[in-house]
């Protein structure tokens, strides 16, 4: 297994999953010969990038072919992976942001399926469970694509990969959902520092202020002075160049992150 935290100099050609997309779709993604010279090279860049990835369909709720590289990330073998031993693998402090993650998910492949075009692309950050039984932060790519061959469905692939050499901020996630596919790629430290921007006790309280609560009920409930969640309401407009509180309430359920 890769241990090195430095960031590899030798990684993927990410047009290698377009390519991939491409050749397989047409046949839904069934019976891929992992043999086949693209595979090859998929491995091949993926085993240098400390990546795996599968594709699933969404509309069916099934993984249809996932990459060796499993078996050396996470320690579950390419035909055993299920959606739901994600649950399991993911750090118990992150599993509601995973759900929140799902959700936005299905909910962006509903979309395409209901306009019959396009795709959409999310990316994020967790905390993983590796072989070793340690926790390893990896970023999840994925990208959903809207197809009428072999059938109509929303095809979803999500890679994985190991970020354990980025120096990661002491509060907030990386985070992205869109179309630009400039964000696609091998992730650098300015890929990594989009999401998030605010601390996890401002998201707390953030998350109280969508719920009704006053700012004399949020000092009360968490055992703040009020002067000091003012402080933290100020602080997270700033960060996030938002006019209201509510604006920014609006953005992140927008995004799914709420």
């Amino acid at each position: 297994m890769n241990t090195n935290l430095t960031t590899p100099t030798n990684y993927i050609d990410y047009s290698l999953f377009f390519e991939f997309i491409e050749t397989f779709s047409k046949d839904g993604f069934i019976g891929i010969n992992p043999g086949h010279p693209l595979m090859l090279e998929l491995e091949e860049g993926m085993e240098l990038s400390n990546q795996f990835f599968y594709i699933a369909d969404v509309i069916q709720m099934s993984i249809l072919y996932t990459s060796k590289g499993s078996t050396r990330m996470i320690g579950i073998d390419p035909e055993e992976l299920t959606f739901y031993q994600f649950m399991e693998l993911t750090h118990p402090d992150e599993i509601p942001r995973l759900n929140l993650g799902r959700t936005k998910i299905v909910k962006m492949a509903q979309d395409l399926f209901t306009e019959e075009n396009g795709y959409s692309f999310l990316s994020t950050d967790y905390r993983m469970r590796n072989p070793l039984g340690d926790y390893s932060n990896i970023l999840v790519q994925c990208y959903l694509v809207y197809t009428e061959t072999p059938r109509k469905s929303v095809y979803f692939l999500k890679l994985h990969t190991n970020i354990d050499w980025w120096k990661k901020k002491d509060f907030g996630f990386h985070y992205y959902v869109g179309e630009d596919l400039n964000h696609f790629k091998y992730p650098d430290k300015e890929l990594l520092d989009m999401g998030m921007l605010i601390s996890q006790r401002e998201f707390e309280i953030l998350k109280l202020v969508e719920l009704g609560l006053s700012s004399e009920q949020i000092a009360e409930k968490i055992y703040l002075s009020v002067n000091t969640v003012h402080t933290h309401r100020c602080n997270m407009l700033k960060k996030t160049g938002k006019e209201t509180v509510a604006d920014l309430i609006y953005s992140y359920k927008e995004r799914g992150l709420m």
